[in-house]
């Protein structure tokens, strides 16, 4: 005879007292709850445990970053020195250079002069005024420069209008005009001319001239 035998299974029976459930489950929630907040402090201690290692970098490179200002600014500060050094000293070249701008060689200039006098006749005196200083600009042979009178002796009477001729041709010299003839019997036959005349800008030597006027 066949029939389906009842399968019986083992009662369980949990004795445990409520109260006991409940407080396992409580300690299991506070485990949990306690490996929450480890796990938090541990996370707060590590942000803040880059954030002093970061601070650490920072102040570090800071530290760097105002040392190398402040040797910058020591080297500046030499600079600076340098720098007013060099601007005197241009101030002053473009004074010099102003001051000596008409600037010229008298014997060369004057040896022009007489070397052009007829025979026996000498230059005994001058009196030359500033000229206008050289502007860069036009042809320095036709602007003007040292203007004045220059005295003439000679043994024997000369025409002046002949004397005047002569200078004209002389090199540097822009404009001449006679002014006076006087014979003085005191020194035997000696006659006395003054002449007037004027240099163009040819006869200024330039040597203290700056680069920049030299380039204008």
């Amino acid at each position: 005879m066949t029939g389906i035998q009842p399968t019986v299974g083992v009662a369980h029976v949990n004795l445990m007292p409520r109260s006991e459930i409940a407080r396992r489950e409580r300690d299991k929630l506070i485990r949990l709850w306690a490996w929450i907040v480890l796990g938090a402090v541990v996370v707060v201690l590590l942000v803040i445990a880059v954030s002093l290692v970061t601070k650490l970098f920072a102040d570090q490179r800071l530290a760097a970053e105002q040392a190398r200002t402040s040797t910058l600014q020591s080297e500046i500060g030499g600079l600076g020195e340098v720098s007013d050094a060099l601007d005197t000293q241009a101030e002053l070249t473009d004074y010099r250079s102003e001051a000596m701008s008409t600037d010229l060689e008298w014997a060369p200039a004057l040896g022009e002069i007489t070397d052009a006098l007829p025979a026996g006749t000498s230059l005994t005196g001058f009196d030359l005024g500033v000229g206008d200083a050289p502007t860069g600009e036009g042809d320095p042979a036709e602007q003007p420069g040292l203007t004045g009178v220059v005295s003439l002796e000679s043994p024997s009477p000369l025409e002046l209008p002949e004397i005047v001729r002569t200078l004209r041709g002389v090199d540097g010299i822009l404009f001449v005009d006679g002014q006076s003839v006087t014979g003085d019997r005191s020194r035997g036959d000696s006659y006395a001319y003054e002449v007037t005349l004027q240099f163009d800008q040819t006869v200024y030597t330039g040597a203290y001239a700056n680069e920049e006027d030299g380039q204008r």
